[in-house]
């Protein structure tokens, strides 16, 4: 759900510098809120300190939440530290094989290209959408 920005209240949080907001932002900016904040059902952050950081930056004036209901100090401090450790960083192959693939997707070989102008060619031909 779309929460406004003013109505989401941050308090004592586990993660005191929020570094890199600015790559955070860029990313934001590109593709917008890939994963929502959560809330308690007092619009108390729960996790998400960074996207909300961010969106306040960007200027947004809402970002989408996911509201957990029937918390409590105990559950509300296990969700955050769950969402802060729960991540698995690309291996550096990973990253490689993934911006080889991203780089093949931009910039494809000659065959590639003359076979997308073929399949272009015989949709306009006999009128088929892709």
């Amino acid at each position: 759900m779309q929460v406004a920005l003013t109505d989401i209240k941050v308090k004592r949080r586990v993660r005191e510098e929020l570094y890199d907001i600015e790559e955070l932002m860029d990313s934001m900016r590109r593709y917008g809120l890939l994963n929502p904040i959560t809330l308690n059902s007092s619009m108390v952050l729960i996790a998400g300190q960074r996207r909300f950081e961010a969106a306040k930056r960007l200027g947004w004036t809402s970002i989408n939440a996911v509201i957990v209901e029937h918390t409590d100090k105990i559950t509300e401090l296990e969700l955050e530290l769950e969402e802060n450790t729960q991540r698995s960083n690309f291996t550096e192959q990973e990253l490689l094989s993934g911006y080889a693939r991203l780089e093949k997707l931009r910039n494809p070989g000659f065959f590639v290209k003359l076979w997308r102008a073929i399949v272009s060619f015989f949709r306009a031909l006999f009128g088929k959408k892709d």
